[in-house]
């Protein structure tokens, strides 16, 4: 991507609200970054608390757990409407660098998707690095798209409209299951790819890292370096195409919706990603928002932009699930 994209417009008004509450919510706790991961996962739940409450109301919402080869996951239901009708389900994978939140920090996001799209939303709770490293938590997904799909009459979903998505990091596990998935012949599973502000390389330009990466934005280039240490076991793992989906082969993929933040230090990802799903054949709609930055749908409560960009994705997800 060119430096272009670094010299436009500064945040929007109400995404630098947004991220001003959050930066003064951190100050709360100093030295945060030498605090043991757990303890950085408490604080984080803490500050994102405001900006996951309100929002729609569910028809219903249904804690249960997902068979995996290692062992039973959490996942959370979200049906925006009543009744025996079997919907179509977002599989969605919240963000936080592998690292950080949870099903509670995105649970606004999530009933959003699934009041605006008319569909059952299903957040899986993978299991956390640098606990656990790659590929635990791809293979818990996928093991949980399968269990979904199997028994998709036991959750009241159409086991033939399901589709993936998640933001961050989420958005990275949502192309390495679609990969999994079509590798093992079972991509018809999956009928699209919701991915919001995904990483999909560790690879981060100069202009990148200096321009929206450097210190002060919402998620900066260090971060991000800190993230895939988390994530991987030994750094030769990020030539692995499930590690680092930019480095796929990306034919045969599902249609996917790619949700690009203008002031991030990764949307040169999420534009060159695309470029790549296009060049492979794979029909792409990318929507870059002028003045957002990383994590910007949380904003929702307060965001006009925050508000059209779930608003795009869900008039896609409906459109995928007719």
């Amino acid at each position: 991507m060119s430096a272009e994209i670094f010299a436009r417009d500064p945040l929007d008004p109400e995404i630098r609200r947004f991220v001003a509450a959050l930066a003064r919510a951190w100050a709360e706790y100093p030295a945060v970054e030498s605090l043991p991961v757990a303890e950085k996962r408490r604080i984080a739940e803490i500050v994102r608390t405001p900006w996951r409450q309100g929002g729609p109301g569910m028809a219903t919402t249904r804690e249960t757990s997902l068979p995996t080869r290692h062992g039973p996951i959490r996942a959370r239901i979200h049906r925006p409407a009543a009744g025996p009708e079997a919907q179509p389900a977002l599989v969605y994978l919240h963000g936080g660098g592998w690292t950080m939140f949870s099903l509670d920090t995105h649970d606004r996001i999530m009933r959003e998707f699934a009041a605006r799209a008319a569909a059952t939303v299903v957040g899986i709770d993978y299991a956390l690095s640098p606990e656990v490293k790659f590929p635990h938590a791809l293979e818990q997904v996928v093991d949980a798209v399968r269990e979904l799909r199997e028994g998709a009459s036991d959750f009241g979903l159409d086991a033939t409209r399901l589709a993936i998505g998640g933001d961050s990091a989420g958005a990275n596990l949502s192309v390495a299951t679609s990969l999994v998935l079509r590798d093992i012949g079972a991509s018809q599973w999956l009928r699209g790819m919701l991915l919001i502000y995904g990483c999909y390389t560790p690879e981060i330009s100069d202009a990148a890292a200096s321009g929206f990466g450097a210190e002060g934005n919402l998620l900066t280039a260090a971060e991000m370096e800190t993230f895939w240490v988390n994530y991987l076991e030994r750094t030769s793992e990020s030539l692995n195409p499930l590690a680092s989906p930019m480095r796929a082969d990306l034919a045969g993929l599902p249609p996917a919706f790619l949700v690009c933040a203008q002031c991030d230090v990764l949307a040169e990802q999420s534009i060159a990603f695309a470029a790549k799903l296009r060049a492979a054949g794979v029909p792409v709609d990318l929507v870059e928002y002028a003045g957002a930055t990383h994590s910007f749908l949380e904003a929702v409560s307060i965001s006009e932009l925050a508000d059209r960009a779930i608003a795009d994705g869900a008039a896609w997800l409906s459109r995928l699930f007719e």
